[in-house]
């Protein structure tokens, strides 16, 4: 029997977060940055306790108005502050909770920064590692970011449920049309493929392999319950498991 592990970004103050949460294993919550605050942040660590759901935060590039979408330079211990800073304000609160932060995943463009900047990956690594090294870090396969903190920090490598996929394995971006899959039964399709075969189906129909650990469906799609109640109905009716 296969095991799924399904995490979803929230506090982002999408609306249904609440709607969410029975159905991931991880959550990784907005860290004031690009979206949310300290009440939403609290609000969020609540409803991941209720559903037994560990906890990550999710912290991005300090660019609310562009909600952490766009790539910015910024110097590099500048960088590792506000990094540092939006994971301890997550920590903070989860451990006021009675809850262990578990994990730390990038958002938007300092995510895909991080898979092929070495600055932004050491800046995100080095963030981590003074504040607490068993945390995992959630990227994908052949990032930067992965190549820099796996001797130190345990990582786990992240697929996408909601996102169509370039032959580089990069996320098609989302100011292409079709970059975001919003039809629930062509997201199940998209993950049976990679689940069941290992392999993601790319622009131009083309397929390569893919190892992942766990599989991400966005917060923010408008979409994400109905996507992740059919991904839970058909993945239990074909007997998976869920993490």
């Amino acid at each position: 029997m296969k095991t799924i592990l399904f995490n979803a970004d929230v506090g982002e103050e999408a609306g249904f977060d609440h709607e969410i949460m029975p159905y991931v294993s991880w959550c990784n919550i907005a860290c004031g940055s690009h979206a949310g605050n300290e009440k939403v942040i609290q609000k969020t660590i609540e409803l991941a306790l209720r559903y037994n759901v560990k906890i990550g935060a999710h912290p991005s590039y300090p660019d609310r108005e562009n909600f952490g979408r766009k790539s910015m330079n910024i110097p590099f211990d500048d960088l590792i502050e506000t990094i540092s800073s939006q994971i301890q304000l997550v920590q903070s609160y989860a451990e006021k909770m009675g809850a262990k932060l578990h994990h730390v995943k990038p958002h938007g463009a300092l995510y895909n920064d991080a898979i092929k900047n070495s600055k932004v990956a050491k800046a995100i690594f080095n963030a981590v590692k003074n504040i607490d090294k068993s945390l995992y870090i959630i990227t994908q396969k052949n990032s930067e970011l992965s190549y820099i903190v796996h001797e130190i920090l345990d990582v786990k490598y992240e697929a996408f449920a909601d996102r169509n996929y370039d032959v580089d394995l990069s996320l098609v971006s989302r100011s292409e049309f079709g970059a975001v899959i919003t039809d629930p039964e062509k997201v199940f399709e998209h993950v049976f493929k990679m689940i069941s075969e290992g392999k993601v189906k790319t622009k131009n129909d083309k397929e390569f392999p893919i190892v992942f650990d766990t599989i991400c469906v966005h917060g923010d799609n408008p979409k994400s319950v109905e996507i992740l109640k059919h991904l839970y109905s058909r993945f239990s009716g074909l007997d998976f498991k869920f993490e």
